[in-house]
């Protein structure tokens, strides 16, 4: 886990950080059920979800969305703080078994239009699976402060 201070100057646009990767477990739906209350057959009836094209359940978007971005968490700036997430989809879907990590790319730096001491950092973020799938794709926003 790092913990530099980087300001908006500091980011490199093209720059690449990925994570480690996580394996997805039943107990995974089960606990993301139980904290959203979302048990549709899609994710937690296994006799349903035979009879569909995916045959087997298949993840939470939600559950992809947290766990996908959870595993960034692994650089702590204290000059930045998210500003929130854009362009949300799920292409591929996620299975019990299945081993996702997240590649995240600079992808642009833009002035801040409410904020002049900030700048936004906004990093292409895809969760991929263990064939390199890529299951799960957002924008993050990243509000970082300028130098003075």
């Amino acid at each position: 886990m790092h913990e530099r201070p980087r300001f908006f100057e500091d980011y490199v646009l093209g720059e690449v950080r990925e994570t480690h990767g996580r394996t997805i477990t039943e107990t995974d739906f089960v606990v993301h059920a139980g904290h959203t209350g979302d048990f549709f057959p899609h994710h937690m009836d296994a006799e349903f979800m035979k009879a569909t094209q995916f045959g087997q359940r298949i993840a939470h978007g939600t559950m992809t969305f947290a766990i996908g971005i959870g595993l960034t968490a692994s650089e702590i700036n204290p000059r930045a703080f998210t500003y929130g997430y854009e362009r949300l989809r799920f292409p591929k879907p996620v299975f019990i078994g299945d081993t996702i990590h997240t590649r995240l790319t600079v992808s642009a730096l833009e002035a801040d239009p409410k904020r002049a001491g900030y700048g936004r950092v906004i990093e292409s973020c895809a969760v991929l699976n263990q064939r390199d799938e890529v299951v799960m794709a957002c924008e993050h926003v990243l509000l970082a402060e300028r130098r003075a």
